[in-house]
């Protein structure tokens, strides 16, 4: 057949397989759908959804390929496809080939593989550093016995040298004691530790391919920083390829030497990082680009990506577009809460009559004020205690001295309906919407129940008016009222959560790490909604995160806290652009920037 080609045919063969050959990992024309079971039982016929549609794409030995984009883009479900990791059914690859070629001498098709060869391939040839370490790893099995189950299933070694293999990896990617660690569970490890746990075991068999699912979403930008430079030397040494999934486009810009934007499925826009940058062509990468708080003044409002879509705007256009800029500046300087000597310790060891002789100081005598109508943001990384700072306020954890008063009572001296009656005035936004919702309660009655329990409305009707209001003001669609969390996205649960918090009308918000984990876009109509309620409802707001950009963006004052102190206080200008403690500065220092 290839003899019966004309000349010029065979030139096109020719360079297009030099060109797979040149690829570690070739996509093409890839389209995986999803067929749903429930709507065949239902509706008697098959609900076939798109997950993806005919994306191309190729990796080089020594390439790092950012792949970006919001949930639901179908990054993820590229990637899983690679390894064929989709549950089939529901999973069906309707079109498309995946090549993968280790040495440049053999090409194997991986959807073409039976289960046994991918078997041989996956952590092997091709490994992956899951989104969520604490999932991805085994609770009962320790890091180290984790490592080297990986590392006896794929190479010829004995158990002694699988741990000495396991021990030099996680001294590689720079744990502190390594042997240690190999003897903790992942319980007893940070996120950032984790995550390198998670690295670790899938280098330790040096694949030709990582690809990384969101390794840094919702760490301190510190550790951020970290691992990404860790991806990056890894890269380097062991000449690999690297396919990095996020949503962050400033993420991209510190790892990444290609950048692939993908939108509902379909790759919108491809290029090297510099063009993405510095000349975006499609409006979705614009819009990814313009989400971010980084890249806007203290009060602006956000754009987000259907501001965009439709529209084609040049980079200046983008920055310059005019936006409805709030007043940032509080209108009074009248106290509303104040915080005297605070301390919040937990016993980490007790003597043989069980008295705590040993603590973990995660609030050390912490002193501040919050005035009226002011957000106040709270900045620092895990562990530094401002998430138990945070629930103390609220005396969802107990302090052992200090004094919190809040409109001239002491909040530290009530108990019981007292203290009750009080936490309506306070309200808190928990880090995860998940998991601070019931998943056997819909979204309504979980909003109408403060208002039940703190016998708001006598009748039932008038609670639901007024869920229905704070649906409303929180820009969910009043027919969601009967609908059950796993049926909303992370950003329309995040929303949920908040209108539950202002079903009591309280005056203060606390608000922990309530954007952390969310993608630019999603991130951006929260703060948005923040500011908006700010604004309607008189709200005071102690703003929580690990993130310095999101915290500048949103408050009147940032206070930096570091292990269970107070490093820093101030505007939120000053401390951002002029920080004179060391740890600020390390902190504004590890912020993802654009090119």
């Amino acid at each position: 057949m290839y003899g019966l080609l004309s000349q010029a045919s065979k030139k096109v063969i020719d360079q297009g397989c030099r060109k797979v050959m040149e690829s570690l990992l070739t996509i093409e024309n890839l389209s995986v759908d999803f067929v749903s079971d429930k709507a065949h039982v239902a509706r008697g016929a098959e609900e076939v959804i798109s997950a993806v549609k005919n994306v191309s794409l190729s990796v080089k030995r020594g390439e790092i390929v950012g792949l970006v984009g919001e949930s639901g883009s179908g990054k993820t479900v590229t990637s899983l496809s690679i390894l064929k990791l989709l549950p089939a059914p529901p999973a069906t690859y309707r079109s498309g080939r995946i090549l993968f070629s280790e040495h440049g001498d053999r090409i194997d098709d991986l959807l073409q593989q039976s289960p046994e060869d991918l078997q041989r391939v996956r952590g092997n040839k091709i490994a992956m550093v899951f989104q969520e370490p604490m999932s991805s790893l085994n609770p009962v099995f320790t890091c180290g016995h984790q490592v080297v189950e990986g590392l006896m299933a794929h190479k010829n070694i004995t158990s002694q040298e699988a741990r000495k293999q396991a021990i030099d990896w996680f001294s590689k990617v720079r744990l502190p004691e390594p042997e240690k660690i190999f003897q903790r569970y992942p319980h007893q490890l940070s996120g950032g530790q984790k995550q390198r746990v998670m690295i670790a075991m899938a280098m330790s068999c040096h694949p030709s391919l990582l690809i990384c699912d969101e390794p840094t979403t919702a760490l301190d930008v510190t550790v951020q920083k970290t691992i990404l430079q860790l991806i990056r030397d890894l890269q380097q040494e062991q000449n690999i390829g690297v396919i990095f999934i996020t949503h962050d486009l400033g993420v991209v810009a510190e790892v990444a030497d290609i950048a692939v934007v993908m939108y509902k499925g379909e790759i919108v826009e491809q290029n090297v990082v510099r063009e993405i940058f510095d000349r975006p062509q499609h409006p979705y990468t614009k819009a990814l680009l313009a989400c971010r708080p980084v890249n806007h003044q203290r009060g602006e409002r956000l754009p987000v990506v259907a501001d965009f879509l439709g529209k084609e705007l040049s980079k200046s256009e983008i920055r310059n577009s005019k936006l409805e800029i709030r007043n940032s500046k509080f209108e009074t300087r009248e106290e509303l809460l104040q915080v005297k000597n605070l301390s919040v310790w937990f016993p980490t060891k007790k003597n043989l009559f069980g008295k705590a002789v040993d603590f973990v100081k995660a609030v050390d005598g912490v002193s501040f004020e919050v005035y009226k109508g002011e957000t106040l943001g709270l900045v620092g990384e895990s562990g530094c205690g401002k998430t138990t700072l945070g629930r103390a306020l609220l005396r969802l954890v107990e302090p052992v001295s200090g004094e919190i008063i809040y409109n001239d009572i002491d909040l530290t001296a009530r108990k019981g309906d007292e203290l009750k009656s009080l936490r309506k005035e306070i309200q808190i936004v928990f880090q995860d919407p998940y998991s601070s919702l019931n998943p056997r309660i819909a979204i309504g009655p979980a909003i109408a129940e403060p208002m039940k329990v703190h016998h708001i409305y006598s009748e039932t009707k008038n609670r639901k008016r007024r869920v229905i209001e704070l649906l409303e003001n929180v820009d969910l669609d009043p027919g969601h009222f009967d609908r059950y969390p796993h049926e909303f996205s992370g950003g329309q649960r995040q929303r949920i959560v908040i209108a539950r918090a202002l079903a009591l009308n309280p005056s203060f918000l606390v608000c922990d790490e309530s954007v952390s984990a969310l993608d630019v876009s999603v991130q951006a109509q929260v703060l948005n909604l923040l500011n908006d309620l700010k604004k309607q409802l008189g709200l005071t707001i102690i703003f929580i995160s690990h993130d310095l950009s999101v915290v500048h963006y949103l408050s009147d004052r940032i206070m930096v806290m570091n292990q269970g102190r107070i490093e820093e206080t101030g505007n939120a200008d000053d401390v951002y652009f002029n920080p004179q403690r060391d740890y600020t500065k390390k902190l504004v220092a590890s912020i993802p920037g654009l090119l």
